[in-house]
Formats: structure tokens, C-alpha cells, sequence
């Protein structure tokens, strides 16, 4: 997720020994992404070996490609079968250093960090009494099943919405329709919990199969205080998991 407000554009060089994106286009599917998502998103393989070349020229072409390629598909790295929130966002922020590949995160040493997740920070605050990290880094949440995924997985530095409509858009579809319609041994849809925070992400709802969702305004500080705030996402999300039967969310971050 970014809105041009939350970009800093200090402009940095990209990091010269990290792999190029050209070298993603030739490695197999279950080598760019965890075998479950391999296996859901092979329909759309083709899709997406156009956009990762798309993205590549665009690199080549001396474009700044964010995030860098060793985190462009990382939302797609942990297991599809563990998921059980859903949070989208809309594309990576446009400052270097920022986008770690999953939604609304920020490499750790980002100071400061993003103001959509400052108030998303505020909001757990109010929700559940946790406190503000310093820090950005959302990992711990994917690691207990939270799908942190962005509607659009690239863009350039300080443009934000650069890279929309250049073929992300069918990948992250058949992502989420995949997520929605993963069924247990009988046949019953597993839990899942989709936040959505704004016009974009709510777009997804027919795809979600009747999943429950929490809707709301973004977090953005153009409209957060329009109904973002008072939501209570976390403890609503946590609710609905017990209620399927699923393990709530530990959304408390680590300190460091």
C-alpha cells in the first residue's frame, strides 16, 4: 500500500548486489514462490512471467523497480495453506529503502516510519492496548497467517501507482480467489478473515467467496479520521477467527 503523502523520496541506489529482476523471469515457479502458491497461481503463470518481464525492461531501461527483486513476490513466500487474514493493500511505497514486499510494512531500520502505518499503530493501540513500535517490520504477522499482499506487487521510486495496469492486477485476483476458496478435507471453506481498508481493497469482495470482512475507510491520514479510526479491525478479526474455530492473531509486534 502507499498514497503519494506517505512517500519520502530520498532517492537511493539500488542495492548492486542484489540478483536482477531479468533472473526471476527464468527461474521455475515453485523456485520464485512457496509450492502451495505455485501450484494456485499456475493458471495465471503466464500473466505474471509478462509482468516480471514488463518489470524487468523496466529495470534494464535504468528504471529504480521497487521493492528490489529478492522481495518482489515475498507476500507469496510463506505457505498459502496458512492463511487466515487477509490485509490488502494497493501498491509498495515509492521511497528506496521502504517496500519489504508485504503490504503496509517497512524495513525495519525505516525511520520514520510511513504515516498510514503510524495510525494503523494508533488504531491497535485503541483496539487492543498494544503499543506503538518504533519500527515497521509487519513479518511477525505473516508467520502466524496474516497475508500482508499488495493489489499491485511493484512500482518506481517516487511514483507512486506507476506499475498499475501493467498485469499485477490478474495475479493478485487469482491470489485472493485462491485464498478464499481453499476448502478442508470436508469440503468446508477455511478460516478467513479479509481487512479492508479503502476503495481499492474493497473491490476484492466478490471475490472472497463470502468470507467475512472488515471494511473500512484506508489509514491514510487524508481519510483515516472518516471512519478508520474506532473501527477496532484487530479484535473484530480475532473474534471472527475463534468463532470459525481458528487460533486469534497475536498482533503485538517485537520491540526491536
Amino acid at each position: 500500500m502507499v498514497n503519494g503523502e506517505d512517500a519520502l523520496f530520498d532517492l537511493e541506489p539500488a542495492n548492486a548486489a542484489e540478483p536482477g529482476f531479468a533472473a526471476l523471469c527464468e527461474l521455475p515457479l515453485e523456485e520464485l514462490i512457496s509450492a502451495d502458491w505455485a501450484e494456485a497461481l499456475r493458471p495465471v503463470e503466464s500473466q505474471l512471467r509478462e509482468t516480471l518481464s514488463f518489470v524487468a525492461g523496466r529495470s534494464s531501461n535504468g528504471a529504480h523497480v521497487l521493492p528490489g527483486p529478492t522481495n518482489l513476490l515475498r507476500a507469496f513466500k510463506q505457505p498459502l495453506a496458512d492463511v487466515k487474514v487477509l490485509i490488502l493493500g494497493q501498491d509498495p511505497y515509492p521511497t528506496p529503502g521502504h517496500a519489504i514486499g508485504l503490504s503496509f510494512a517497512v524495513s525495519r531500520p525505516t525511520r520514520p516510519i510511513p504515516r498510514s502505518l503510524a495510525n494503523i499503530y494508533r488504531e491497535l493501540h485503541d483496539d487492543l492496548g498494544l503499543p506503538p513500535r518504533v519500527h515497521g517490520d509487519l513479518s511477525a504477522w505473516t508467520e502466524q497467517g496474516v497475508l500482508l499482499l499488495n493489489r499491485v506487487l511493484s512500482v518506481e521510486a517516487g511514483n507512486a501507482g506507476s506499475h498499475r495496469g501493467k498485469g499485477w492486477e490478474a495475479v493478485t485476483t487469482a491470489a485472493v480467489t485462491a485464498v478464499a476458496n481453499r476448502t478442508d478435507g470436508a469440503g468446508r471453506q477455511r478460516p478467513l478473515v479479509a481487512i479492508l481498508w479503502g476503495k481499492d481493497a474493497q473491490s476484492v469482495t466478490p471475490l472472497l467467496d463470502g468470507a467475512p470482512s472488515i471494511a473500512s475507510v484506508h489509514p491514510s491520514p487524508l481519510s483515516a479520521s472518516r471512519g478508520f479510526f474506532g473501527s477496532k479491525p484487530f479484535s473484530r478479526t480475532n473474534e471472527l477467527l475463534v468463532g470459525m474455530g481458528a487460533e486469534p492473531i497475536d498482533w503485538e509486534l517485537p520491540v526491536l
